[in-house]
């Protein structure tokens, strides 16, 4: 049995790649994914095949899913399956590592595959990261504030005393940014680093800037 977190060693030299606008996935932390088109359900079947059940998530640059990438995405082990009865899969995958995009694989899958590169990440793999500088009651009250601008509810309730990298990560995947803002969370090096761009996003979203709602 291939363990939910392999070591740096084991990881694959080409991933299944699904380019989904506005979708975070980050490292230690899962994200729910509603599957319905062919070759994505395709996708799913050929991971559900292999040991290591890898996907990329990667952020398309520009309003086509099928034209450039962004050159760094995130690769999530598919952790919970299941087929509704018309035919869709609900997955869920949880973070393993970022990647660097490599060439693209020539092959007869409807998806697209690349070879990547694992080499800037290799932190990814290790324990849990911690924000010795977070102030969790500044981090909500401005979220919260962000969120109520957007006539959107905040609940919480069993996240306000999670992990620093949960409650950081939790916040960065969740709130309604723009998919270039989401890119600058995925490509943060470290999660103080994160934490402060997901400030200054918002911040600057409240003084009327970007920020568009993006749902996943």
């Amino acid at each position: 049995m291939v363990p939910l977190r392999p070591a740096f060693a084991d990881l694959p030299g080409t991933l299944p790649v699904f380019p989904l606008p506005g979708a975070l996935l980050l490292p230690r932390a899962r994200l729910p994914l509603h599957i319905f088109e062919p070759r994505y359900l395709a996708m799913i079947e050929d991971c559900l095949k292999h040991p290591m059940r890898m996907i990329g998530m990667v952020c398309p640059i520009g309003p086509e899913t099928e034209g450039r990438l962004s050159s760094i995405g995130c690769a999530g082990r598919l952790v919970q399956f299941s087929e509704t009865e018309d035919g869709r899969y609900m997955i869920t995958l949880a973070g393993i590592s970022r990647f660097r995009l490599g060439a693209e694989v020539e092959g007869f899958t409807p998806y697209r595959r690349f070879n990547v590169d694992w080499g800037s990440f290799q932190g990814d793999i290790g324990p849990s990261e911690a924000d010795p500088g977070l102030d969790r009651k500044a981090l909500l009250g401005l979220v919260t504030r962000y969120l109520a601008s957007r006539d959107l509810a905040s609940d919480w309730q069993g996240l306000s005393e999670a992990p620093d990298e949960v409650l950081i990560n939790a916040l960065s995947m969740l709130c309604p940014l723009s998919p270039e803002d989401r890119q600058a969370l995925l490509e943060s090096p470290d999660l103080t680093t994160r934490r402060e761009t997901l400030v200054v996003l918002i911040e600057f979203a409240l003084r009327g800037g970007s920020g568009d709602e993006i749902l996943q």
